[in-house]
């Protein structure tokens, strides 16, 4: 399910960057959250731009199941 996080709650899994309150995330029947549609990343200093990801939306894409919880 689609949700707004209420609290700082670790790094995403996924792209490895914090989940912060105010992120849009995706929770899992297993209760696990990720970032859910588009997440700007840091800038890239050495090429000198932004990276924007999906994250459990890329993931999804390819896999039906928990990154952390595959056999669920």
């Amino acid at each position: 399910s689609e949700d707004v996080l209420s609290k700082d709650a670790g790094e995403c899994a996924i792209c490895l960057e914090e989940l912060q309150q105010g992120d849009t995330i995706a929770r899992l029947p297993c209760l696990c959250i990720y970032h859910k549609g588009q997440v700007f990343l840091r800038m890239d200093i050495k090429f000198q731009k932004g990276a924007f990801v999906g994250c459990i939306d890329e993931w999804f894409e390819v896999n039906r199941s928990c990154p952390e919880h595959p056999s669920d």
